[in-house]
């Protein structure tokens, strides 16, 4: 019986240190599962930052579109309203009375003569009559052109551009500024 107390009392000790091994292992099991439940804790927490932080960012980018947007549309809408406004201007020139025209085209070459002392005057075609009458002229021609006058000097060289849409063009480009606070504000 002596050996079969060995073998019990090596089973025994056997059964001891396996029941140590499995609680020393399932303290390892569960320190190693606590470590790995902490890292995706840690890690789904830096996720969902990422997550806030490219929303955030997403939506910023999407105001930031949307007001762009909206700017250019305003620009659009200012920049029709003044091609409005200038269309509308040329065309209450272009259908100007004749009296008012003809009260425009002595001014304009009152003016124009201090630059070609003796200037020849193209106008419009039926629109001599306008400034029949006026002195120190070299030369009246109608040609197909719009309502305006353009002046040449004797010699062809000097031009001066004074139909309506250059005129106006002119001024426009220079009080462009000032028509956009007008308008707008």
């Amino acid at each position: 019986m002596a050996l079969d107390e060995v073998i019990n009392s090596i089973t025994e000790a056997a059964r001891a240190k396996a029941g140590e091994l499995i609680q020393e292992a399932e303290k390892e099991k569960a320190a190693i599962l606590q470590q790995a439940d902490e890292k995706v804790s840690a890690r789904r927490l830096a996720q969902q930052n990422e997550l806030e932080v490219a929303l955030k960012r997403l939506k910023q980018q999407e105001i930031s579109s949307a007001e762009l947007e909206a700017k250019r549309i305003t620009l659009n809408a200012k920049k029709d309203v003044m091609d409005k406004s200038f269309q509308a201007a040329l065309g209450s020139l272009l259908n100007m009375d004749e009296v008012n025209r003809g009260r425009m085209y002595r001014k304009v070459l009152d003016g124009a003569k201090t630059v070609i002392k003796s200037p020849k005057v193209y106008c419009p075609r039926g629109e001599s009559k306008l400034i029949s009458g006026v002195t120190g002229l070299y030369g009246v021609e109608e040609t197909d052109m719009e309502a305006g006058l353009v002046l040449e000097d004797v010699s062809g060289k000097v031009r001066l551009d004074y139909r309506f849409r250059v005129l106006l063009e002119s001024v426009w480009d220079k009080e462009l500024k000032n028509v956009s606070n007008i308008l707008f504000g």
